[in-house]
């Protein structure tokens, strides 16, 4: 049994305990799951004709040089032919996990589990970014915009939320963002706005989000806004709780406001940026001036 095929066996059966420990029964296994598990090495390409050529066919002379063996015919060389492209390997660890969330990502967007959301939501807005991130931001639950998109944090307070990842010196797409919430809740008779999620629909649907944070596990977790830490840490204050560390099922979580209280409240900017500030420093990422003084100037 080969060390790649031993190490995939192994993390597959600590995944399924995982998945057993949290009650799980029952685990589907679709194509596109066997076909990650399934992939094939990858194949060395041939010699070229020219690296085939053996030594039989060249004789030693009286001189250091070698000369062709006259017996031999003269040997037609074309150009190598190019070699087939092929994607990385991927190390078992990497196959697992996709294989994975492949399967949590085919649950959540077929949960029922409360009728009145399931009924009145466009897409399921399940998450986005980097699997292997080291920081993972969590707001509340889609809004109009992200249940429309299908992706979470794209409207107004998206983009400001893009905007301070980017100041961090991070891309959107190197980070993980989710809700607490996959589904929106629900407006009834109402054609616009977005009420914020019941502490019975965050429960219903957190396992999710701990599914999530279990796969990916991130160094640092950044609860957005005072309904995600609600839902997250049972407790309420977001102005008491705000920059100051707390834990999450054993990960560092730094609680802040919403991107969309920034946006009517943008005085409190700073105190958000004083937050990242803190989470950069966490994550050992380098900090420089510009980003230090970032609101000295009312920058």
């Amino acid at each position: 049994m080969s060390d790649t095929y031993s190490d995939l066996l192994e993390a597959t059966i600590q995944h399924l305990e995982s998945l057993k420990a949290r009650g799980t029964k029952f685990v589907s296994i679709s194509d596109e799951t066997l076909a990650a598990l399934d992939r094939p090495a990858i194949k060395r390409a041939s010699p070229s004709p020219a690296a085939r050529l053996q030594t039989s066919d060249f004789r030693e002379t009286s001189g250091p040089k070698l000369q062709p063996n006259p017996t031999t015919q003269p040997l037609s060389v074309s150009p190598p032919p190019a070699p087939p492209v092929s994607t990385p390997a991927m190390s078992p660890d990497n196959a697992v996990k996709e294989a994975a969330f492949a399967d949590l990502r085919r649950r959540a967007l077929a949960c029922v589990k409360c009728p009145h959301l399931a009924s009145s939501r466009k897409n399921v807005v399940f998450g986005v970014g980097n699997f292997d991130a080291e920081l993972m931001f969590v707001g509340e639950a889609p809004g109009a915009d992200e249940d429309a998109q299908a992706e979470p944090f794209v409207g107004r307070a998206g983009q400001l939320l893009t905007k301070i990842i980017e100041t961090m010196g991070l891309k959107r797409e190197s980070v993980y963002i989710a809700n607490i919430l996959k589904c929106r809740p629900d407006m009834p008779g109402q054609a616009f706005g977005n009420r914020k999620p019941t502490p019975e629909e965050m429960e219903t649907c957190i396992p999710f989000l701990h599914e999530q944070i279990d796969l990916i596990r991130p160094k640092v977790l950044v609860a957005l806004g005072g309904t995600a830490v609600e839902g997250l840490l049972h407790t309420s204050g977001i102005n008491k709780l705000r920059g100051t560390w707390q834990t999450y099922r054993g990960t560092p979580l730094m609680p802040t406001f919403h991107p969309a209280y920034l946006l009517r409240t943008p005085g409190d900017k700073r105190k958000v940026w004083e937050d990242m500030l803190k989470v950069m420093e966490k994550l050992g990422l380098p900090i420089s001036e510009k980003q230090l003084g970032f609101f000295l100037k009312g920058a």
